[in-house]
């Protein structure tokens, strides 16, 4: 068992890290803007991206508000409403890229994502962390987070190839043309972990002072996971619609 909780000690350190200035934001802002300019001037969906850009910070200024309350709660029905919310909300993004079948398929997705993902969140809180109580706001909620928004982009990503395969292939083929595309972004990450990239969470540990061979335990059990979630909410979102494929 990975024993190895969110200790204060850790967050504490955390706490000690440099505080980004709102000026020093703004600097970074600037490639974000370029990256917007091409898209205008490509005609290729400026308003989309500045529009996600946009969203893109005021959800994070507000999470960052609703969770400083959260971290604080010893109350396990508002842990278990923000979870509600992340499934719900995860589930229609999930079928962004099948906007047609988006209602038609929304019952099915969410079911998919709460099978395998809340699934994989109480194997990991529960009997790898030792989270105490079992509803650790700290712990629940981000790898929650991790968990779902994989789920999420594994069911996007299988829907859209799917039913465009469906045109021209039969389903067997759609479903493994579809479920190989699916995985390849993260069994790229795989592959790429530790000698292109160093993770988010690992890179925010190191950087909190936590020892590197402890933030790589961490890590191994992140990517495991991002794995698990990734193949089998695709293949869960699968079995749910394979009765009536919609071509």
């Amino acid at each position: 068992m990975l024993n190895l909780p969110l200790t204060a000690t850790a967050l504490a350190k955390f706490t000690r890290m440099q505080t980004i200035p709102i000026v020093n934001l703004v600097i970074i802002l600037i490639p974000s803007l370029l990256v917007i300019g091409l898209l205008w001037f490509w005609s290729a969906g400026a308003k989309t991206a500045l529009y996600a850009l946009a969203r893109m910070v005021l959800q994070l200024i507000a999470i960052g508000y609703a969770l400083t309350y959260l971290f604080t709660t010893k109350q396990a029905a508002l842990v278990l409403g923000a979870l509600t919310i992340m499934l719900l909300v995860s589930a229609w993004i999930a079928l962004r890229s099948v906007p047609n079948r988006r209602i038609n398929l929304y019952w099915r997705a969410l079911l998919a994502t709460f099978i395998v993902n809340v699934a994989l969140l109480i194997l990991t809180t529960q009997f790898v962390l030792d989270s105490q109580p079992w509803f650790q706001p700290n712990l629940v909620i981000p790898l929650a987070g991790m968990i779902f928004a994989v789920g999420m982009n594994a069911i996007s990503l299988f829907a859209e190839r799917f039913y465009a395969e469906l045109a021209n292939q039969s389903e067997t083929q759609a479903r493994q043309i579809a479920y190989s595309a699916t995985l390849i972004p993260t069994i790229n990450s795989l592959f790429a972990v530790g000698l292109v990239s160093l993770p988010g969470m690992m890179t925010g540990q190191i950087l909190s002072g936590v020892s590197p061979l402890i933030a790589v335990r961490y890590q191994i059990m992140i990517m495991l996971l991002l794995f698990a979630s990734s193949g089998l909410s695709a293949a869960s979102f699968y079995y749910l619609i394979r009765s009536k494929p919609q071509r």
